[in-house]
C-alpha cells in the first residue's frame, strides 16, 4: 500500500471513531479513560498537537469543537455527569499507569 492510500485509510478510521464517539455521549470520558486510557480531550490534545507541529494555529476550544462536533462547554452541559467514587477511585489507580 502506497503512503498517499495509506493516510487516506487513517484519515477516514479517524473521523469514523469520532462520529462513532460522538454518537455515544451515554459514554463517559473517565470511564474511556479508566477502560483505554484514552477519551475524547486526548483525540483534541492530539489534533491540537498535530496542528502545533505543522505550524497551523488550533486552539484548545478549536480542536475540542472537531472531537465533539460542538463547544465543549456545551457538550459538556448536556452529556457530562459528575464521576461516581469509584470511577474516581480507578482513574486515580489507572492514571498512574497513563500519562496523555
Amino acid at each position: 500500500m502506497d503512503e498517499k492510500t495509506q493516510t487516506e485509510l487513517e484519515a477516514a478510521v479517524y473521523r469514523r471513531l469520532v462520529e462513532h464517539l460522538r454518537g455515544r455521549t451515554d459514554v463517559q470520558n473517565i470511564d474511556m479513560m479508566n477502560l483505554a486510557g484514552f477519551c475524547r480531550n486526548c483525540l483534541s490534545n492530539w489534533m491540537k498537537d498535530a496542528a502545533d507541529a505543522k505550524g497551523i494555529p488550533m486552539s484548545k476550544d478549536q480542536s475540542r469543537e472537531i472531537v465533539y462536533g460542538e463547544p465543549f462547554e456545551q457538550w459538556k452541559a448536556k452529556h457530562q455527569k459528575e464521576a461516581s467514587k469509584d470511577q474516581k477511585a480507578a482513574f486515580e489507580k489507572s492514571s498512574a499507569a497513563h500519562k496523555h
